[in-house]
């Protein structure tokens, strides 16, 4: 992983410290009543941590991306293989098609993507496809200076949104509440709701509050060393 991209100039991650964070955060996840699949290191491949981006896993389907990065597009031949033992119905995006599941953003059967450097027009077309033959719906969302949809957005419960700067009052949420991230915490706005449970980035009290306002129970989690890698809480777990 100290090898990855990343656009972030943090500088580069402590293996050591990651391997650490990792663990705590297989911990939330269990402490959150998930079942936790744990998969072997892909030394081949840096990025292959953040696991999110090589599928989308719905419950009628599993989908196969296809990354934008060049050099993450082999991650989806060692993932494939665990996903077709956990689903029945697998898809698949094809070139000239690219999309990273950090851009595909679940709201109950609604599926919002990001139209970013990782996730092209043709890419979203093949999926919004493929989520309408399985009686789901997707929609585009444009996106500008930001990595990933969920770089800036989340959804914790059916209608609430936490949503950074760079996309708050933006008309394709207009139908839903929304907690507003501000600009010096937008690295939180990538948290991740699991069983009521909202897991939170370590170092950002404003949001943190605002969310535990909601009635939401909070888990702080230390991901320094995966930030550094342009990372977030939902990028290292594929959830289904």
């Amino acid at each position: 992983m100290v090898n990855g991209l990343t656009s972030a100039n943090l500088g580069p991650p402590d293996y050591k410290l990651a391997l650490r964070q990792h663990e705590a955060y297989r911990e939330a996840l269990r402490a959150c009543g998930l079942k936790v699949i744990c998969l072997d290191a892909d030394d081949e491949h840096p990025d292959s941590t953040f696991v999110e981006d090589v599928a989308l896993l719905t419950p009628r389907c599993a989908i196969i991306t296809r990354p934008g990065a060049p050099s993450r597009r082999g991650e989806t031949e060692s993932m494939e293989p665990v996903i077709r033992e956990l689903f029945s119905v697998v898809e698949r995006v094809e070139a000239p098609g690219t999309v990273d599941g950090g851009d595909i953003l679940m709201t109950g059967d609604h599926y919002f993507i990001g139209l970013s450097g990782r996730t092209n027009a043709e890419g979203a077309r093949q999926l919004i496809q493929i989520l309408e033959s399985h009686g789901l719906s997707g929609s585009t969302v444009p996106l500008a200076d930001v990595l990933h949809l969920k770089s800036v957005v989340a959804c914790i419960d059916d209608d609430l949104l936490v949503v950074g700067e760079a996309l708050a009052g933006r008309a394709e949420f207009s139908n839903f509440k929304c907690i507003r991230v501000e600009c010096e915490e937008s690295y939180v706005a990538n948290c991740l709701w699991l069983n009521g449970t909202v897991l939170v980035a370590d170092g950002y009290p404003k949001t943190k509050t605002a969310i535990e306002t909601r009635g939401y129970q909070t888990i702080i989690l230390d991901v320094s060393e995966f930030r550094k890698l342009d990372g977030g809480l939902s990028c290292l777990s594929l959830r289904f």
